[in-house]
């Protein structure tokens, strides 16, 4: 399996009227297909920054972000927006559902952008949703999921279209320890069934354990 994400010598500073608050000096990371990293690191240390940089939503002020070999992260905005849709799916801490539709619809929509035929995404979609437990909940709103349920909804719509890479910040931080522990499982199952590339963010030191391993981002480095 090859190198799904490469990160080299990648910068990133914020510049404001108090000066310049570099936040990733020189981070150097590689995530091959079908591995699962832990990025672990202390609040406002960067790691919303790196994952932002990683998949392209934010651009680095130096340094290479490769994507399956590609150097994605100096390519125009259009072609970026591609590599985002096509090969990396997110998910947030804050599921960010769209409220005025259906489970099954917020699954559907980035398919169809994708170029997806309705039916062919609502297969898909129900799939993935009957594989996280909702299959029976197809039609509900996200105001009449519970939060557990939401946030499964939002990693479903973040596989719909078949990533290479998965990234996620906390994705399991606005959930319970109960909750959070099964949705967790049950991303990592579907991640390694697919036999993605996943960097995934957490605080919770028993969720880093059960990846492959851990990466900590320490004065904007990564070890």
């Amino acid at each position: 399996m090859g190198d799904t994400l490469v990160l080299r010598g990648v910068k990133r500073t914020y510049r404001g009227e108090g000066g310049d608050l570099p936040v990733l000096r020189s981070a150097d990371l590689t995530v091959r297909a079908g591995e699962i990293v832990a990025l672990v690191a202390p609040s406002g240390a960067g790691k919303s920054t790196l994952l932002h940089v990683a998949g392209l939503l934010d651009r680095a002020d130096g340094g290479s972000v490769l994507i399956e070999g590609r150097d994605a992260g100096g390519l125009p905005d259009a072609a970026r927006t591609a590599v985002r849709r096509d090969t990396i799916g997110f998910v947030y801490q804050a599921h960010h559902l769209l409220a005025e539709f259906s489970a099954l619809e917020n699954v559907v929509l980035p398919q169809m952008i994708a170029g997806r035929s309705r039916r062919a995404a609502q297969d898909r979609g129900r799939a993935l949703l009957s594989a996280f437990g909702l299959g029976a909940r197809l039609s509900h709103l996200p105001g009449k999921l519970s939060g557990g349920e939401q946030q499964r909804v939002a990693i479903a719509r973040a596989l719909a279209n078949g990533p290479k890479l998965l990234l996620a910040d906390e994705p399991t931080g606005n959930l319970d320890v109960g909750t959070a522990d099964v949705v967790f499982n049950e991303l990592l199952a579907i991640v390694r069934q697919h036999g993605l590339a996943a960097l995934i963010a957490t605080h919770n030191p028993d969720l880093a354990a059960r990846m492959d391993r851990t990466v900590t981002l320490r004065d904007g480095r990564l070890g």
